[in-house]
């Protein structure tokens, strides 16, 4: 029996993705010479005040352990000599180690940060992430609550809850509106706000497309947006039409059953971030015709899905949507922006609580098989992880688990251990490789 061929192209939007990636990259690294602060953390109501930027520990520490295994060695050993162990995050060791070499992967100056705001996170790690800019450089450090509960809807709990997140980051805002010497500015934050709910839309028009077959993206393909205009904090109406673009080519890509696996015939899943410096291994799986169609992680781009009534799968509708309400003050953009459902969004909870929302998601995107990380470090990241690997496969989905040490250090991972347990897995199934 033949092997079905499906036509592949490249990415058409791509180069859009790269030059807007690039050009945040040389905003934090001006950041100091055009006069303007620098926060380290995830501060989506950053945007209201007019000379401050924002760079998060993810995507950086993420490209570092891409891009360069050496330098980011060096900067993790920097962080051990100072006392830091390797149960620390990956991404934090190195973009803390850069800050102590002073310099970044490329050799220019470090860009020192002028205040630190760590959004806090079920990962036990993220509010950690405040401690060592703060002690080396003297600079401000506040933390925000992000409250959550599991169980069925509680209107009153709700509101309670999401009251308190919008009242501590009113109290951030107002500490660096006295401390800088800036001023707010409600409208360009309200604005932003109403634009990032048109990426969430495409964003979800994007994952929800990925239940095609062929898939007209990879995971791969997935990671190189999945940040910006999150994590990246990019041109807001920018961002916008990067993701209006990205969605029409895919929608036309499904619509032509364009492949990003030409020999697509084995779907698999992953849980929470990958090996960074070891992405390959994506390529090394296409070999076999598999292609990995995503995770809840590189998904919660596309906001919190659900399965619905008539058994589809779409977007998560909370009780009460902003969407349908006018955002006329502060509060009430911080409210849209951290939205009415204060059990969390994005799987955070239930992937935590209830590891059957993998077994969902593997459903809705058709998936024959999930390849899982156990990592060393980083509890977030590796919490019911083998609970939910025999959640899938009670529903028939094969589980391969490996072990390393973080997705942003490779110093424990054996990549060619796990190549062999690939091929033997594969093999179990009944798989060859179609190319060598």
């Amino acid at each position: 029996m033949g092997i079905q061929r499906w036509e592949i192209r490249p990415l058409e939007v791509w180069a859009k993705a790269k030059e807007m990636r690039a050009k945040w990259q040389q905003s934090i690294d001006d950041a100091e010479k055009e006069h303007v602060l620098l926060a380290q953390g995830n501060c989506n109501w950053a945007v209201g005040f007019p000379a401050l930027r924002v760079i998060e520990d993810n995507p950086v520490g993420a490209m570092m352990g891409y891009r360069s295994s050496q330098f980011s060695r060096e900067c993790r050993a920097a962080g051990e000599i100072l006392g830091w162990g390797r149960e620390i995050c990956g991404y934090q060791l190195n973009c803390w180690g850069a800050m102590y070499l002073g310099y970044q992967m490329d050799g220019s100056k470090f860009p020192m940060r002028d205040m630190v705001v760590p959004f806090p996170d079920p990962c036990d790690q993220h509010t950690k992430r405040g401690q060592a800019p703060m002690d080396y450089s003297n600079i401000p450090r506040w933390q925000g609550d992000s409250p959550l509960y599991t169980g069925p809807h509680d209107p009153e709990r709700d509101a309670t809850m999401i009251e308190n997140k919008v009242g501590t980051t009113l109290d951030i805002i107002a500490d660096i509106e006295r401390i800088y010497g800036q001023i707010f500015d409600d409208e360009k934050f309200i604005e932003s706000i109403n634009l990032a709910h048109r990426v969430r839309e495409y964003a979800a028009e994007v994952c929800l497309s990925m239940q095609h077959i062929p898939a007209p993206l990879s995971q791969k393909d997935l990671y190189s947006f999945y940040t910006l205009g999150g994590l990246t904090k990019t041109d807001p109406e920018e961002t916008v039409e990067l993701w209006r673009m990205l969605r029409d080519e895919v929608k036309w890509r499904v619509d032509n059953n364009i492949a990003a696996v030409g020999t697509e015939r084995y779907r698999w899943i992953e849980a929470h971030p990958p090996p960074w410096y070891f992405l390959r291994y994506y390529r090394y799986m296409e070999k076999y015709g598999a292609i990995c169609i995503g995770s809840q992680y590189s998904h919660m781009m596309g906001g919190p899905f659900e399965f619905k009534e008539d058994g589809s799968w779409g977007p998560r509708v909370p009780l009460n949507s902003w969407g349908e309400r006018p955002i006329k003050t502060r509060e009430d953009a911080l409210r849209a922006m951290f939205g009415d459902d204060a059990r969390g969004h994005n799987f955070k909870v239930d992937e935590v609580i209830r590891p059957y929302a993998i077994c969902e998601f593997a459903k809705a995107y058709k998936a024959d098989g999930a390849i899982m990380p156990l990592w060393r470090g980083g509890v977030g990241c590796t919490v019911t992880r083998k609970e939910q690997g025999l959640r899938l496969s009670e529903i028939g989905v094969r589980v391969l688990h490996y072990e390393g040490s973080q997705p942003g250090d490779r110093t424990d991972q054996d990549e060619t251990r796990l190549l062999d347990m690939l091929d033997v897995w594969m093999e179990s199934q009944g798989l060859r490789k179609l190319e060598d």
